[in-house]
């Protein structure tokens, strides 16, 4: 009886002290994880004093001689005669809209002609919109765009109204200029019938009206974009506190972020010829919109294509899976925050997940901002009527006894089983069509109205990922000579802050890495994880903004404005001056800063004068806060250990 009742006690200590460690573990675990519950950054959990390394976070000490500077250099004088009035309609998504405005206003200087405010299609076509803001004002602050304008174009709400009546009458001349446009047609075919007919209609379908890369003669025109894209083109109030709110929240522990835009969008998608990328219905989506370019000869191509050599060939997005081990490569922690930017991803949530597998904290703007402040800034919208199918009314008791009582003589057979029920995704967008028509339907009201509030939410990423302490890019310089969302956020953080970390990784350089099947890749030093991250680093320095002047200049200036836009510190280091095909400068020809803006940005680096971390090209960070930050940057690759580079190495 003693001996079973010793054998009673350990038992119960043993099931105790199990419980006890079971419960350690698991507390353990849940500290060290350090995710975001539900992608809501509400709930990271604080790791203290984390380090900042300064090659994952910058800034970079090879681009902080550069500054932006956009004022005129030249003799600037304002325009001496007013030659009419130029209206314009644009057509596209937020990266049209941006680049198009500033090509308007260049336009309207060139032909010294009065602008009026753009009408922006995609919120005039929307029925039951806000009516607080109209057209342009849906996204910018008209106030600040006329006010910061005008020592250059004199830009007005609306033509007079002798002049709107003959609008409507279609009275006046329309033009329609092609994407490279030269500043020689306008002044040769397009100012004459301004001159004569006193108002000229604009319409803008591929997102630029005007060459980019213009004259030496034209500098000062070059300077005005900057200034429109980058001073006078402010969001309005409502997206601007919105997008404070969302950085804020982001670094509520002071903590980085990085942005990232995944650029997987079904027209480029299609454009390319990416559809085998996609499984089952997305890749008929694909190929479906495909057609339609080559119907309408925006494609040239053929309808089926080999997407896995174009992809080699660096012409299709990054995966967000191969973005994940971009970044692990890179040593980026897997508590990394990570922002998700763009209205749109195709292939929805469910392509994300191999990323989020390995970035628990990857967060949007549903996840940062509440359903209330996302309607707030959209304002108060006039309901639609849904075109889905509306269920039968209910019949009460007494009219299904009354039914019951003419149904017939009895026994009756059993009455057939319900039909299964339609659910609502089954009727809205392509899951509609797909599998019962040929043909895609026209756009429904509330397909438009979703459009104008892409608008809103591309407008609000905008905001976020130029604020961002790192910009990755899924697909950008992508050849379609249309501005991408990518490349302008790239050309505003060129300019804003070039001595920021934005990766400009070459697509078909990793598509070879990961075809990469070597043997002596897996084996440090020289193991696939130290190729990627050489690759990357020298995308976000000079190497990187070198093949970005090259690529991204020719297609849109705003991409890259370099080096009109710049200036240089007298005491930086000499860059070897980069020139395109015509001689005309892209990088390394910036003029010397002014004498009162050295004094105050001497002023502003005493204030901010604070210990940073070594250089670029240092080791791989490890997530530890018990790591001192200055030892962690003073290695180098070289000196990094054999289970290190083995443990970073996703092939492994």
């Amino acid at each position: 009886m003693l001996l079973k009742s010793k054998f009673k006690l350990a038992t119960a200590v043993g099931i105790i002290l199990s419980m006890l460690s079971l419960l350690v573990h698991l507390l353990l675990a849940n500290y060290s994880a350090g995710g975001i519950s539900k992608y809501s950054v509400d709930n990271v959990l604080p790791f203290g004093s984390k380090p900042r390394p300064r090659r994952l976070w910058g800034p970079l000490s090879t681009l902080d001689h550069l500054h932006p500077y956009a004022k005129p250099r030249q003799l600037y004088p304002a325009p001496a005669k007013d030659n009419g009035f130029i209206y314009a309609k644009i057509y596209g998504g937020f990266e049209k809209i941006q680049s198009s405005i500033c090509d308007l206003v260049a336009v309207a200087r060139l032909l010294n002609a009065t602008l009026v405010i753009p009408e922006i299609q995609a919120t005039t076509r929307a029925r039951g919109i806000s009516s607080n803001f109209k057209s342009f004002s849906y996204l910018y602050d008209e106030e600040h765009f006329i006010a910061a304008l005008s020592d250059d174009v004199p830009i007005v709400r609306g033509l007079p109204k002798d002049l709107r009546e003959a609008r409507k009458k279609i009275k006046f001349p329309t033009v329609s200029p092609k994407n490279t446009a030269t500043s020689d047609y306008y002044t040769t075919d397009v100012l004459p019938r301004l001159v004569k007919s006193k108002v000229l209609g604009i319409i803008v379908n591929g997102g630029k009206c005007l060459q980019s890369i213009l004259p030496a003669s034209l500098e000062e025109l070059q300077r005005l974009r900057c200034r429109v894209a980058f001073h006078a083109l402010k969001f309005r109030p409502e997206i601007r506190s919105l997008g404070s709110q969302i950085v804020g929240r982001l670094r509520a522990f002071g903590r980085p972020y990085l942005a990232y835009h995944p650029g997987l969008l079904r027209d480029t998608l299609a454009f390319h010829g990416c559809a085998e990328l996609f499984q089952d219905i997305h890749t008929e989506l694909i190929q479906y919109r495909r057609n339609q370019m080559i119907k309408r000869g925006t494609v040239k191509e053929q309808l089926t294509v080999d997407s896995v050599s174009i992809k080699k060939n660096g012409s299709c997005p990054l995966m967000p899976e191969e973005v994940g081990l971009l970044l692990q490569a890179l040593g980026y922690p897997s508590t990394t925050i990570i922002y998700l930017a763009g209205s749109e991803t195709f292939g929805g949530q469910r392509i994300l997940i191999p990323l989020r597998a390995m970035y628990a904290n990857l967060v949007d703007r549903t996840s940062l901002c509440s359903q209330r402040e996302l309607s707030d800034l959209a304002g108060p919208e006039s309901p639609l009527s849904s075109d889905l199918p509306h269920p039968p009314p209910p019949k009460s008791e007494k009219e299904l006894i009354e039914e019951w009582k003419k149904a017939g003589p009895r026994p009756r057979p059993l009455p057939p089983p319900p039909a299964r029920p339609f659910y609502a995704h089954e009727k809205e967008g392509w899951y509609g069509w797909i599998g019962e028509n040929d043909t895609e339907p026209d756009p429904s009201p509330i397909e438009f109205r979703r459009q104008a509030h892409r608008l809103l939410w591309d407008a609000l990423d905008y905001f976020v990922s130029v604020q961002a302490d790192a910009f990755f890019p899924g697909f950008h310089n992508d050849g379609s000579g249309w501005p991408d969302y990518s490349s302008l956020i790239m050309g505003h953080r060129l300019y804003q802050t070039p001595s920021g970390i934005t990766y400009r990784p070459d697509r078909k350089t990793v598509a070879a890495l990961f075809e990469n099947v070597s043997d002596h890749l897996y084996h440090p030093p020289r193991n696939w994880t130290m190729a990627a991250r050489q690759h990357l680093n020298n995308s976000a320095g000079i190497e990187g903004i070198k093949m970005s002047a090259m690529m991204s200049k020719p297609a849109s200036f705003l991409a890259h404005p370099l080096p009109e836009c710049s200036c240089r510190m007298a005491k930086s280091p000499v860059v070897q001056p980069v020139k395109d095909k015509h001689g005309a400068l892209l990088f390394g020809g910036e003029e010397d800063c002014p004498d009162w803006m050295v004094r105050s940005l001497a002023i502003v680096s005493t204030k901010n004068n604070e210990p940073q971390s070594e250089d670029y090209e240092g080791e791989l960070p490890e997530d530890d806060p018990s790591q001192d930050t200055q030892q962690e940057s003073d290695r180098s690759d070289t000196n990094k250990s054999s289970e290190q580079d083995e443990e970073m190495d996703p092939d492994d």
